[in-house]
């Protein structure tokens, strides 16, 4: 009889990992199977999870997939195994977006032996929607998480101040474009949750942040015109942080990459102790996505993530890794 790789304690480890990626509105848009013949994950899209007018080609889908596999591979490492991910590993299958094989044991990754403690980081990692410090995160700090994108097939630019301010700006419109689409701003309320509702998807309204009293920072409008409670405005940081993520291609495969490195920039600034919020608005509109890359050739970006020093904000909750599978 054959002796399973996996017992039930260790399955649990890898979806735990899983289901703490970050994605789009905390729409947590996977499913987990594992083939017991084979003992492979598989990663699924949850359709039922997606945006439509939002996300409808589904790449922040994909992103937020990503991260999700990256996290797998992260949690497979600890417990010793060495994870063989296949991406888009059947065309009859488009729902099936990876899979993630446990080979082993695993081979100590010299070239990364100095990185910090990433699986560490999984637990601690959250989106803060407060204002930062405006104290600038260091060079060598920088350059980790930049390193980081690299490692994964991606690039993370990081632009100086008036490049920053036309990535923001171009944020910024995109922001008024998706307040005057009643259609986008409700399907985006659906996924904001009251005080008193216990559901493991969606943002909570507690985790939301305030507006900038300056109007420099254009963060989200979650709940639109809805008289819901709002946290006073507060001044955001005046000279900004941001990483431009992106891929030198825009298929499927790209974006699930970008999301696999997404995780490792977002998980290594959380293990330096920088905090990370993501500016995603301008991504959402295909005339702006496209301005968003300047005048580089072959960048098509994929998110724009702030960071920098302040308060944790709030956390949002998560589905179960058992209430994941399938």
């Amino acid at each position: 009889m054959r002796t399973p790789v996996l017992d039930a304690a260790a399955v649990e480890t890898l979806l735990a990992a899983a289901v703490a990626a970050p994605s789009i509105h905390n729409t947590q848009p996977w499913r987990f199977r594992m083939d017991p013949d084979t003992w492979t994950l598989e990663i699924r899209t949850a359709p039922e999870r997606s945006l439509p007018l939002t996300d409808p080609e589904g790449r922040a889908q994909h992103v937020s997939v990503g991260a999700a596999v990256f996290n797998l591979r992260l949690a497979a490492a600890r417990l010793g195994r060495r994870p063989q991910v296949r991406l888009l590993p059947d065309p009859g299958r488009p729902e099936l977006l990876a899979t993630l094989h446990l080979t082993g044991p695993a081979v100590p990754d010299t070239d990364h032996a100095r990185e910090p403690d990433l699986y560490g980081a999984i637990a601690r990692r959250h989106t803060s929607r407060l204002p930062f410090t405006g104290r600038p995160v260091p060079e060598p700090v920088v350059a980790a998480m930049t390193g980081a994108a690299h490692t994964e097939g991606a690039r993370m630019q990081v632009p100086d101040i008036i490049e920053t301010r036309r990535l923001l700006r171009l944020t910024a419109v995109a922001e008024t474009r998706n307040h005057a689409h009643p259609a986008r701003t409700a399907e985006t309320r659906t996924w904001i949750n009251a005080p008193a509702a216990h559901s493991p998807y969606g943002i909570p309204l507690a985790a939301l942040g305030p507006p900038d009293a300056a109007g420099r920072m254009p963060v989200r409008d979650f709940t639109g015109p809805l008289p819901a409670p709002r946290l006073p405005a507060l001044r955001f940081e005046r000279h900004a942080q941001v990483g431009l993520l992106w891929t030198a291609h825009d298929r499927p495969e790209d974006w699930l990459r970008a999301g696999q490195a997404l995780q490792r920039v977002l998980l290594t600034a959380t293990a330096h102790g920088v905090r990370t919020s993501m500016l995603h608005q301008a991504m959402e509109w295909p005339d702006l996505r496209a301005a968003m890359s300047g005048p580089r050739r072959r960048c098509r970006p994929q998110l724009l993530i702030r960071f920098g020093y302040g308060p944790d904000g709030g956390r949002t909750p998560r589905a179960s890794g058992e209430a994941a599978t399938t």
